[in-house]
């Protein structure tokens, strides 16, 4: 269910600024509570998943104070790559072994392909460990439910892996909205041009059978996963566009590019998600496997409080609306990741309105949100029991990443589709409603 706090337009720029103030309620360090960390001591990280962002990821959380105290990877390589950097970090390759013997730790860092976030992440946060896990948080709407329910219910500090919510940009995006210099918002079109070289997508299942890598626990890397022989093609890196294991470019990237506008319109449920793709042509052994190679989805939101309905649309493959009026000539539109918002006085391409001239002559929108330290030190204050991180998973991040993998449901059923978000269901499609919370490998589960 979303819990985020609602605010009017109207409202906006008296509510905003009080609402920042006094986010962080009374802190932890007054209170104490699930993974209490003093102020004046590291917080100790755990990182699970170190091969590709969640190398990144670790590298920034001890850049800003933390103390990385274990490593786990279920491919050894990826482990000695990161031991040259933290020599002291204990390596293991099962998280849950990692779990029993690494008592003295505070947070968990979670960058494992999406299918196992959940798994990992409710565990931790079931211990009383803060949480910080990567984009799009879950694998399944049901995955991203639960990370919010147990979130709420611990307690514990919690962080989604979209960097750029903490950004300048995005709160030029809310600020921008809230003054009204747009009038109200009736369209948001937002998309990526992300290649199937980078995430395979419209192909099927590969027939050969190659030898596991020794380094490599394929097992475990399955997880909840249904059993399927290894194959290069989905380890390492290139999992994402195989529904089985990732969520396609839209999950990948509709996290980042849709964060801003969900806080600044304070959007809940879609009432309706429909979507259309290069599978809808595919055979079922592609349609089935992989995201598809081009997409456009859609959701409905409905009016609410002051705000009327507002439509989001998602493009990738090379997909792009058409091109604004009101953008100059000689600037590129729709390129690698973007977004687009169409009010009804007027509109913005990224973070600005166009064109130039206007903005110009509008001028910067009143300064009424706290600017972020940075997305790591959010997290790492948060765990100090400072203010809740800005993608925090009750307020904030799971409900985005549920909405955003609604639109994978309607793109694999190619269906118009009927949410009944409160109630976690398609009112019109029983087999939708199969794909909100698909069965895990036997052996494995959220308890």
């Amino acid at each position: 269910m979303n819990t985020q706090h609602r605010i009017s337009r109207r409202d906006a720029i008296k509510a905003v600024s009080t609402t920042a103030a006094a986010i962080s309620f009374v802190p932890r360090e007054i209170l104490g509570g699930p993974g209490f960390v003093p102020p004046s001591e590291k917080v100790r990280i755990v990182g699970v998943g170190v091969g590709g962002m969640g190398s990144g990821d670790t590298r920034y959380l001890f850049h800003e104070g933390a103390e990385i105290v274990a490593l786990c990877d279920v491919d050894e390589r990826a482990l000695a790559r990161n031991a040259q950097d933290f020599p002291q970090a204990k390596p293991y390759t099962d998280y849950r072994r990692m779990f029993e013997v690494e008592k003295d730790f505070d947070a968990v860092m979670v960058a494992t392909p999406d299918h196992n976030h959940a798994i990992i992440s409710i565990l931790a946060m079931k211990m009383g460990k803060h949480v910080h896990c990567q984009k799009p948080l879950t694998h399944s709407v049901y995955e991203a439910r639960m990370m919010q329910t147990v979130a709420r219910e611990t307690g514990v500090a919690t962080q989604m892996g979209n960097q750029g919510q903490a950004s300048e940009a995005a709160r030029l995006i809310w600020e921008t909205i809230a003054s009204g210099a747009i009038g109200d918002v009736l369209e948001v079109h937002a998309g990526s041009n992300r290649f199937p070289a980078i995430s395979p997508r419209g192909v099927r299942r590969p027939a050969d059978t190659p030898a596991v890598p020794e380094e490599l626990d394929w097992d475990l890397w399955l997880g909840p996963a249904p059993a399927r022989p290894y194959h290069p093609t989905y380890h390492p890196f290139s999992w994402r566009g195989w529904w089985d294991f990732g969520t396609g470019v839209l999950g990948d990237i509709g996290c980042h590019q849709l964060s801003a506008v969900f806080k600044a319109l304070n959007l809940g449920h879609p009432s309706r998600v429909e979507a259309s793709s290069s599978n809808n042509q595919a055979p079922p052994e592609v349609a089935n496997e992989t995201a598809p190679i081009s997409s456009v989805t859609r959701w409905h939101f409905p009016a609410e409080g002051d705000r009327g309905p507002v439509k989001i649309t998602w493009w990738d493959g090379g997909l792009k609306p058409e091109r604004p009026e009101e953008l100059e000539p000689d600037r590129p539109f729709a390129q690698n990741d973007w977004l687009y918002i169409i009010g009804t006085k007027g509109k913005m391409y990224d973070h600005q309105i166009i064109p130039e001239a206007k903005a110009k002559e509008v001028g910067p929108p009143p300064r009424i949100l706290d600017r972020s330290p940075g997305h790591y030190k959010e997290f790492i204050e948060a765990c100090k029991g400072g203010p809740k991180a800005g993608s925090d998973f009750v307020n904030h991040a799971a409900h985005l990443a549920e909405v955003v993998l609604l639109g994978n449901i309607a793109l694999r059923t190619q269906e118009y589709l009927y949410w009944d978000g409160p109630n976690l269901r398609f009112t019109n499609s029983e087999r939708a409603n199969q794909m909100i919370n698909p069965p895990y490998r036997e052996g494995w589960s959220l308890a």
